[in-house]
């Protein structure tokens, strides 16, 4: 270990940190100082990594979710030769340039995440530790190890008050996640002040109970930080947690330790007085040490030399094993080119399928052709329809099983699979009912924030669902998840639309895909459009269509299609229906394809069990919605229905009004 020069990395990103964060009069300099030699040790010493490559799939992962403390990352990711320049620390936080406030992945090269709500990293990195741990089972071989790394964390105060913390600790203690090491910038003050305000627990406890390995050190001893990582290694049957006991705002002489260096610039002054506490002169601005360079400029050959060693035994990998190398490249494309090959089942007209359940059918076909496709469900696999029996379950002791159990923890469920779709050669899916969504909206968000492919299969998707009540009902969860920009959100109506959903889902490589799904049995319909599966993927389609123009058109989703059906039969107006499987896609369409399926000129009504909003730009009247717009009722579905309303008769009422 080069004492020197560790010292002269930590004290770079000293300085680039505090005139990073006092240029940009906004940010969170505290962190990255009180943690400095961490960071240090880390890039210096530890991580497996390939600057010009930012994505070898071997790479060691190291995940900030103190994503706060932003320009840690930045500072070292300059300082080791990834395309971060001196001029984008200078203009952190500003418009355009590539150091945003928080780190988001896809912005900046060696991020591998968007952090910043606490805790999201920790959740992310044991996604990234379960995809580390099944693609070594999938690909290694006695003779080559190409999947070999591991996952790294650094979380803070607040990522540790956050639940979902608790929640993907609890999973990757289960799951023996060794390869996990998260370390925790122990340094006893949030924003209010001190942690001892709100924040008393014994963390090291607390994660000892979920089946870590709980090490402590001192944050300004890089040999012990390297032998506490060594230890991590050493227990493979265990993640780890390394308590580092830090100042926050170390190097600052009137700040270190308060909550005034948490997130705010130091100030004109205390910058100056802290150059001079540091031994720098009053005009070093942006400083990085000689040294510091130098050391990184020549780790940055001993990299290349480990990433080419890699390169060289993939190829004779691959040339030993084709067929795992075939495996491979399914593993890292996006997979629509397999999905010529599914053979999906055949539902008929007239069948009476759940769509939850024809979604299950569904995706054993799709795991037959798609082998990276995993996920699973918040302990409730046999309502959501989502175990893969066939190809086994991810545990402790097997590796290589396909169905994820994640229990009941939605929050790090969906976190957990934005780190599995991060990590690379997965797709990931997970699954509870509508209504828990609001238990993990904030990972979906994060998800389509990424433009990760996750697909969630959500069931339950109505008041039909019946005897769990008005807690287990969604309401307002279509009009929420339709609000996240980049969601898709496909409401199909019977079993023959959940097969093309699935693969709309499939086929969306740019952003999350969630499916809404019945519990109850919908029957199968005839379609009218003799093309509709190639119009449904522009978000609607015409299912029955009147004599002539039609006065009235019924734009229904999901279980109400079949409502409408059954509604215009009985009606004396000429009605068209129409099943509006993702109301967004429908809005992105030209103007002339809306028209051909919603004529401007038609009275339009509106059929979704759900709240009205978003709904209000396509009917005249406020009186065409024909939604939902109170909490349901316990009951058998149809009683819940018929008390509120929503029934044949009085949709059929309103469209001959």
């Amino acid at each position: 270990m080069n004492s020197k020069a560790l010292e002269a990395i930590a004290l770079s990103v000293r300085s680039l940190s505090m005139d990073a964060v006092q240029a940009a009069n906004s940010g969170h300099p505290g962190m990255p100082m009180g943690m400095a030699e961490l960071g240090a040790v880390l890039y210096a010493e530890i991580l497996s990594h390939y600057p010009r490559d930012p994505g070898w799939p071997n790479r060691d992962r190291l995940v900030l979710s103190a994503g706060h403390g932003s320009m840690f990352l930045y500072s070292l990711l300059h300082l080791s030769g990834y395309d971060v320049s001196i001029d984008d620390l200078k203009r952190f936080r500003q418009v355009g340039s590539n150091t945003p406030g928080h780190p988001e992945y896809g912005h900046t090269p060696g991020v591998e995440t968007t952090t910043g709500p606490l805790g999201q990293g920790v959740a992310n990195a044991v996604g990234m530790a379960i995809a580390e741990s099944m693609l070594g089972e999938y690909f290694n071989t006695r003779k080559h190890t190409i999947i070999d790394h591991y996952t790294y964390a650094i979380a803070g105060d607040g990522c540790m008050m956050e639940g979902i913390t608790s929640e993907a600790s609890s999973l990757a203690g289960h799951l023996g996640l060794g390869k996990l090491i998260v370390f925790y910038d122990d340094n006893g003050i949030s924003i209010e002040g001190s942690t001892e305000l709100a924040f008393t627990e014994d963390v090291g406890a607390r994660f000892e109970a979920y089946g870590w390995q709980v090490l402590a050190g001192d944050a300004y001893d890089p040999k012990e930080i390297e032998r506490l990582v060594e230890r991590a290694k050493e227990e493979t049957a265990r993640p780890t947690l390394i308590k580092l006991k830090s100042v926050i705002g170390k190097g600052s002489p009137n700040k270190a330790g308060s909550h005034d260096v948490h997130g705010a610039a130091l100030g004109e002054d205390e910058v100056l007085a802290t150059r001079r506490a540091l031994g720098l002169g009053d005009d070093d601005a942006f400083f990085i040490h000689p040294d510091a360079a130098e050391f990184l400029e020549n780790r940055l050959e001993k990299l290349k030399r480990e990433y080419d060693e890699w390169q060289e035994q993939f190829v004779e990998w691959a040339e030993a094993n084709p067929e795992l190398k075939q495996k491979w490249d399914k593993h890292f494309s996006d997979g629509t080119s397999l999905l010529q090959r599914v053979e999906l089942p055949e539902f008929s007209i007239g069948d009476k399928v759940a769509t939850r359940k024809a979604s299950g059918t569904v995706l054993q076909a799709l795991a037959k052709v798609v082998p990276n496709l995993v996920g699973g469900s918040a302990d409730l696999a046999p309502s959501n329809n989502t175990a893969m029996p066939e190809y086994g379950s991810f545990t402790r002791s097997r590796r290589d099983g396909r169905t994820l159990h994640f229990g009941v923890r939605e929050h790090a469920m969906g976190a957990i699979c934005n780190g599995l779709s991060l990590h690379g050669g997965f797709r990931p899916f997970c699954a509870t009912f509508l209504v828990f969504t609001d238990y993990m909206r904030p990972a979906m968000r994060l998800a389509a924030l990424m433009k990760q492919p996750v697909i969630y299969i959500m069931t339950h998707d109505s008041i039909f669902l019946g005897e769990d009540g008005p807690t287990h009902q969604p309401i307002e969860q279509l009009a929420a998840m339709r609000a996240i920009p980049n969601m898709t959100v496909l409401r199909p109506g019977d079993a023959q639309e959940t097969a093309e959903a699935w693969l709309m889902a499939m086929e969306n490589a740019q952003g999350p895909t969630l499916l809404a799904l019945t519990r109850q049995n919908l029957t199968v319909y005839p379609k009218a459009d003799a093309s509709w599966t190639r119009t449904l993927r522009r978000g609607a389609y015409i299912v029955q269509n009147s004599d002539g123009t039609p006065e009235v058109v019924v734009v229904a989703t999901g279980s109400e299609v079949p409502l409408a059906l059954e509604a215009a039969a009985a009606s004396t107006r000429k009605v068209r229906v129409v099943s509006m499987i993702s109301r967004e896609l429908f809005l992105r369409q030209d103007r002339a394809f809306r028209e051909s399926i919603v004529p401007a000129a038609a009275r339009t009504v509106v059929a979704e069990l759900g709240v009205a909003q978003g709904w209000e730009g396509f009917v005249r009247d406020s009186d065409d919605l024909f939604v939902l717009s109170d909490f349901g009722a316990s009951g058998p579905g149809a009683d819940v229905a018929e008390h509120f309303g929503f029934t044949r008769q009085r949709l059929s009422a309103l469209i001959d009004a």
